[in-house]
């Protein structure tokens, strides 16, 4: 689930930085049709309620914001220079017009070269570096990164305490990242969901913290009861 931001490795393994958004998102879509029975009633119903359109909707972020979140990932990845797709592997990922850059680069000096040319991407309120000058993490490292990312999403969509799409998570070489526009109550509840899952190794937040009256001001109104029906 997407819920949450795109991941781009500049590596051989991974073809997604190359579909447009709309195919992706079908793609998003699809999977999560077919993982049904394995999540929990609450994953269901996000399903066939709408899937990917739904997080959409219920995101505090306005819709404008979740396009430009998109956009600047899908800028940072084309604008990585070419001399550093080979032996840099990095993931950029938006969040309320806040950059998240996790991977490996071979070098400081590249690690500057990179900040500068993606610092430059419009609309940016702030940068969070916390990519690591070393060779880029093996296929292992990184299926090992999928699994541990999937495991505490879907323990946060069956946490009935909070709402899983409020959440982006992001998880390389065992840290995991949190994002997103919470409360103090929700972030707790996350943290200690993300530090409690098998095979994580730390946990960084990364939450924008609000309190409840802006909460309320944010949070999608709650849909009007039906229409009474007559039988006559």
């Amino acid at each position: 689930m997407r819920d949450n931001g795109a991941r781009f490795h500049f590596a051989l393994d991974s073809a997604m930085p190359s579909l447009p958004p709309l195919v992706r998102t079908a793609l998003v879509s699809t999977l999560l049709i077919a993982l049904l029975p394995s999540l929990s009633g609450c994953a269901t119903a996000l399903v066939a309620t709408g899937g990917v359109g739904v997080l959409a909707l219920h995101d505090r972020r306005s819709f404008g914001t979740q396009t430009d979140d998109e956009s600047t990932e899908w800028k940072a990845a084309a604008r990585l220079p070419e001399k550093y797709r080979d032996s840099a592997h990095l993931n950029f990922t938006s969040y309320n017009r806040k950059l998240l850059i996790t991977g490996e680069v071979p070098s400081e000096q590249a690690r500057q070269e990179i900040l500068a040319i993606v610092g430059r991407i419009e609309g940016l309120r702030q940068i969070h570096d916390e990519s690591a000058t070393m060779p880029p993490a093996s296929l292992a490292s990184r299926s090992r990164d999928s699994l541990t990312d999937a495991k505490v999403k879907t323990r946060l969509i069956e946490d009935k305490q909070i709402s899983a799409n409020h959440f982006k998570v992001v998880t390389e070489r065992g840290i995991v990242y949190l994002m997103g526009i919470v409360g103090e109550r929700e972030g707790k509840i996350a943290i200690e969901i993300a530090r409690t899952t098998d095979g994580v190794r730390r946990v960084v937040s990364l939450f924008e913290v609000l309190g409840d009256a802006e909460l309320r001001r944010l949070n999608p109104p709650a849909p009007s009861a039906p229409a009474p029906v007559e039988n006559r």
